[in-house]
């Protein structure tokens, strides 16, 4: 063989491995990005149910002002976030303020038996599965996104097509706090 075949060849090979490398970076990214898609619809369908759940239970509990301000402010929070990070913090208050407001709930026998009330806190919980798992699978499409544009030679790859490292969709230490208080209901 020649040396300009051999040089020739080399050159193809290498072209073909940048390219694998780019198109696994870019399937990746894209993997991310519709993961991030499903825990927003996931997140909107939450946040549209929750106006029906409190009417609901304000028809039963109207002395309970501070409590629905608190759902309502929290949701609003959460339907402004944009990033992953903001969403996380959003969501965490959301959910305390959720725990809240299903605590109240307990206090009104007849709210607990209300069929409409009933069916949005089955669908509620319903969603809450859904982002869950939307939310795990978000995270591992993260994970394997980051690891394949740190790794060498992706970090070649990734830092000459400006790759860029994605969040994970976490609640945060502030969360965390707010998800293992159990809410505080008082009459």
């Amino acid at each position: 063989m020649s040396p300009i075949l051999i040089i020739l060849a080399a050159v193809v090979a290498i072209v073909g491995f940048v390219i694998l490398i780019y198109n696994g970076l870019v399937m990746k990214r894209q993997r991310v990005n519709q993961a991030f898609a499903d825990v927003d619809v996931q997140l909107k369908q939450r946040q549209n149910l929750i106006p029906n759940l409190v009417e609901t239970v304000k028809g039963y509990a109207k002395h309970e002002q501070e409590t629905f301000q608190q759902v309502i402010a929290a949701r609003n929070a959460a339907q402004s976030a944009s990033t992953p990070a903001e969403m996380s913090q959003a969501e965490g208050m959301l959910t305390g303020a959720l725990g809240k407001l299903f605590a109240l709930a307990e206090a009104y026998p007849d709210l607990k038996a209300n069929q409409n009330f009933i069916q949005l806190q089955n669908e509620l919980s319903t969603i809450e599965d859904k982002l869950a798992a939307a939310r795990r699978f978000y995270n591992s499409a993260v994970q394997d996104y980051n690891t394949s544009r740190e790794q060498f030679p992706g970090s070649v790859i990734a830092g000459m097509f400006s790759f860029e490292s994605r969040e994970f969709f976490d609640v945060g230490v502030e969360g965390r706090e707010a998800l293992s208080t159990p809410p505080e209901v008082k009459f």
